[in-house]
């Protein structure tokens, strides 16, 4: 009886060894790279985020600065075949770490409040040859598939969903890129 007492309680114990302290963040990778990083990535898929609500084509253009930033430049395709583009920065949240960024970008937004709109831009995942990349906010609201490459492989996507999903992020919303063929049977 005493040893089931003792394994109830250890259970227990386990069951709040987080309280208190929320939600465990997601596993990040240990370094990124910024100088092989830099370049285009395609956005493969995402959730769902207020910004990009009509892009149906994304892609990122990130360049190394002086200073160990990156300038980011978003490029957005619609459905209606507009092209939108946003620039900023992206630099690391702890200086000298550089799977944790700030981003942010110059909008009437971050005029107004330059302190108050810096967005959370982990890597949580990247292959050995920075083709592909997982990136996503601590709160696991917001997710990024990324490739080199405008087409994923089947290979590839199994790949970046599971990494999601090991890192718990919901990925039965994501909002998959469409292809060209679908863009123009729109119009």
């Amino acid at each position: 009886m005493r040893l089931v007492i003792a394994l109830a309680a250890v259970a227990v114990l386990a069951g709040c060894a987080n309280s208190g302290t929320g939600v465990v963040p997601p596993q990040t990778v240990d370094k990124v790279d910024l100088q092989r990083y830099q370049g285009t990535w395609y956005e493969q898929a995402r959730l769902p985020m207020f910004f990009q609500r009509n892009c149906a084509q994304s892609e990122a253009h990130y360049e190394l600065q002086a200073g160990g930033t990156l300038g980011v430049i978003n490029r957005c395709r619609t459905l209606d075949g507009e092209q939108q583009e946003v620039k900023g920065e992206a630099m690391a949240q702890v200086p000298g770490e550089t799977n944790k960024l700030w981003v942010r970008f110059d909008n009437w937004v971050s005029t107004l409040l330059p302190g108050l709109t810096k967005g959370e831009y982990w890597v949580l995942y990247l292959d050995d040859d920075y083709q592909s990349a997982l990136v996503g906010h601590p709160n696991r609201k917001y997710l990024w598939l990324l490739t080199r490459d405008q087409d994923l492989s089947p290979q590839t996507r199994e790949t970046l969903l599971a990494e999601a999903r090991k890192r718990g992020y919901d990925t039965s919303e994501l909002i998959w890129r469409r292809t060209d063929a679908e863009m123009v049977l729109k119009h």
